[in-house]
């Protein structure tokens, strides 16, 4: 690519299936675990201004200023979708949700539209605030929790009871009306706010929620990947209601639990999503844990199908998606937010080996170097969830330690042996090549 962002045609031989032998060529914004694996594949690494590449690991701020000024190659892969802050901004993601449970419910039925019932009871701020004023009425005594939609890591966030307790927020100029505002270039910051779960389900007094990852390779069709790992991450003070200002209570984002008096940064506040299901089903035993999973798995298929037609569609795009659920004490999940840059620095060891696996599995989907075929239902840890319709499982393909005794082929919190399923697979691939099948 040039410097206003188009491919340089001159600069390099015409493309080959495989890259002929060319070594791929990459460029990355992050300093972190994706660094390592994009550097450990033998490709090369371009510097930071050029703008010749095959795959770059971008950040959303390059997609929002130089994505649609670009022309690319049909094999070039970005990080991104153009839009992804449709599913990925908090405000939008509720936005999106409302407009296809209603939709769901005028067009199949109360049945179907009920299957959406998995995001709290939400509105925008400061536009819906007197939408919010009515409902706050109409339950009295509940929590509600403020969030601004652009901020990360538990910036921002706030619990309260009353509304007076949001007197102040409300008087400040970040909430003001851009009429009522001295700058007027300067539109007011947006919040959300929701009804809060007041009955998570807590393990050793603990609240938690899950981070879950989704890849998906396209929106038209969809086409969504599940990956197998993932973890939970713990608050690190017991839950209680009776102080809702304690942050170290409420909120389990580690870039906010790291930073309490007693955190121990070797003990971490997670568990793998294996430990946590084991833990689920010696407790609760095998077909309520099935029933959760299979409404987790719904959680992710009805909010990417919840944007699917808005998304563009980009043949060089792909997004990896950080999912937080909550699950309740009913065993019920809810769906917290969609993040579209899941931290990919490594809290310790075990997050660090986590993330180097799921970020190779990643870039072997993408499938740079033309290996795979397209039909693969598992590639690694990552199990293919949809496919233009839901993707059911292969007979014998059920190797979880209490295998579902349902089809789809989703495995979450699953025996995770991707290294052994890559050998069988690029076996598979070599010997379909020799035979010419």
């Amino acid at each position: 690519m040039n410097k206003t962002g188009k491919v340089n045609q001159s600069s390099r031989a015409p493309m080959k299936k495989g890259f002929g032998d060319r070594a791929i060529r990459f460029k990355c914004s992050m300093q972190n675990t994706i660094l390592d694996v994009l550097r450990s594949r033998g490709w090369v690494e371009v510097k930071e201004d050029d703008t010749d590449f095959d795959l770059f690991w971008a950040d959303r701020g390059w997609m929002r200023e130089y994505f649609d000024q670009c022309f690319m190659e049909d094999h070039v892969r970005i990080n991104h979708f153009r839009n992804h802050y449709e599913l990925t901004r908090k405000n939008l993601m509720v936005k999106n949700l409302k407009r296809y449970k209603k939709n769901l419910d005028r067009e199949v039925g109360k049945l179907e539209a009920a299957k959406c019932d998995f995001f709290p009871t939400t509105f925008e701020l400061p536009s819906e605030y007197h939408m919010f004023v009515d409902e706050f009425k109409r339950n009295p005594g509940s929590v509600w929790i403020m969030k601004p939609v652009a901020k990360s890591q538990g910036k921002g966030i706030f619990l309260f009871r009353k509304l007076k307790d949001i007197t102040e927020w409300k008087k400040s100029d970040i909430y003001r009306p851009r009429e009522e505002k001295i700058d007027e270039k300067e539109p007011p910051e947006t919040y959300i706010v929701s009804k809060y779960i007041e009955r998570p389900y807590v393990i050793g007094g603990r609240k938690f929620d899950l981070r879950v990852y989704v890849l998906v390779t396209s929106y038209v069709p969809l086409k969504a990947w599940l990956y197998r790992e993932g973890f939970a991450r713990f608050s690190n003070t017991r839950f209680s209601l009776e102080s809702i200002d304690d942050a170290y209570v409420h909120l389990t984002n580690v870039a906010v639990q790291k930073t309490a008096p007693d955190y121990d940064p070797d003990k971490g506040c997670k568990w793998s999503l294996q430990q946590v299901r084991q833990y689920l089903t010696a407790k609760h035993g095998l077909e309520p844990v099935e029933e959760l999973i299979r409404q987790i798995n719904a959680v992710f298929i009805n909010s990417l199908l919840s944007v699917q037609k808005i998304m563009i569609n980009d043949k060089h795009c792909f997004e990896l998606y950080g999912y937080d659920i909550l699950i309740d004490a009913n065993l019920k999940p809810w769906l917290i937010e969609v993040n579209a840059s899941p931290s990919l620095t490594a809290s310790g060891p075990e997050d660090y080996t986590l993330k180097l696996g799921l970020l190779e599995d990643v870039l072997h989907i993408v499938d740079m170097e033309n290996r795979l075929t397209g039909k693969e239902k598992r590639v690694g840890g990552f199990d293919l969830m949809w496919d233009d319709g839901p993707v059911f499982a292969e007979e014998g393909g059920l190797d979880c330690i209490n295998p579902p005794s349902y089809s789809t082929n989703t495995f979450l919190g699953c025996h995770n042996d991707r290294k052994k399923q890559l050998r069988n697979l690029i076996k598979q691939l070599m010997a379909q090549k020799k035979t010419g099948s």
